[in-house]
């Protein structure tokens, strides 16, 4: 068990060097193991963390990643020492059920989080998971290209979809304090995600007007500041729907954003699509 892991409290995160926070587009399992433009980009990015010669920012003590593919009735933390890999998938090659991220997680750290954050709207703590969930494929495909060697701690935060988006922003603001104490929050989802509009051979430099728009407008958002804005994306009516025909792939977004401050750095990455209606557009804020 590592020292996060078996943390009692989140003072035993020490003190560091303000962390970034990061929303990945991850797009299709397949990623992580055909060759592909966006990969590349997160082995990179892994490589900024640390001690080597690309470093900017510490290796992180503890991940936090909110995925769009866990979706709860309120919200909770995984609370396991080995969380289990979930291919939570069908369909594809063999090769990708193979695949595992064995990372520990931080049961500890994870009950003392949970007792610091509130819920929106409730105020009540959140819950801690302790067997139902793992790692689900929003999380390990795109922290195993970017932390191969599974060895940093990780919880995963889920999403209740039933409730607004104004409370998912107001909840990663409430993260924002962890990037002093070594956490790195990862929002992994999609700027734009519709799987039934898909064109399965079109380029990554192919996307329909409908994306473009909402990815360009999004990304406006971000580029000037307007982080809350984020929140009014289903006032946009038809374009909205258009993006996301159900936005559990938007969601994580607006965690890095709460997390994030509005006058800080951001940088885009992989902005481009796949199957011209999943925008892979990622940020770096810090």
């Amino acid at each position: 068990m590592t020292a996060i892991a078996g943390a009692t409290s989140l003072t035993q995160l020490q003190p560091s060097p303000r962390m970034p926070v990061l929303f990945i587009g991850h797009g299709s399992p397949l990623n992580v193991i055909e060759p592909n433009e966006f990969r590349p980009r997160w082995e990179v990015l892994g490589r900024e963390f640390g001690s080597g010669a690309q470093a900017r920012w510490p290796r992180p003590q503890l991940i936090l990643c909110i995925s769009a593919h866990w979706l709860t009735r309120g919200w909770w933390l995984t609370g396991m020492e080995k969380p289990p890999t979930i291919h939570d998938f069908g369909g594809f090659p063999q090769a990708l059920f193979d695949q595992q991220y064995p990372a520990p997680g931080a049961p500890r750290v994870a009950q003392a989080l949970a007792g610091e954050l509130r819920q929106p709207a409730s105020q009540q703590p959140l819950g801690v998971d302790q067997a139902e969930w793992g790692y689900d494929h929003g999380s390990w495909s795109v922290l195993k290209p970017m932390f191969p060697q599974a060895d940093i701690p990780v919880l995963q935060l889920s999403m209740d979809y039933s409730r607004p988006p104004a409370e998912h922003y107001a909840l990663g603001q409430q993260l924002r304090g962890l990037r002093e104490r070594g956490v790195l929050i990862v929002g992994s989802g999609n700027m734009v995600h519709n799987l039934r509009t898909m064109r399965r051979g079109a380029s990554n430099d192919q996307a329909y007007d409908w994306a473009l728009e909402f990815d360009h407008l999004m990304g406006e958002h971000i580029a000037q500041g307007r982080l809350n804005a984020l929140t009014d994306f289903l006032q946009l009516g038809e374009l909205a729907r258009l993006a996301h025909p159900t936005h559990d792939h938007f969601l994580p977004l607006l965690y890095a954003a709460g997390a994030a401050d509005s006058g800080e750095s951001v940088r885009f990455f992989n902005a481009s699509f796949q199957g011209a209606s999943i925008s892979m557009r990622s940020v770096i804020w810090g």
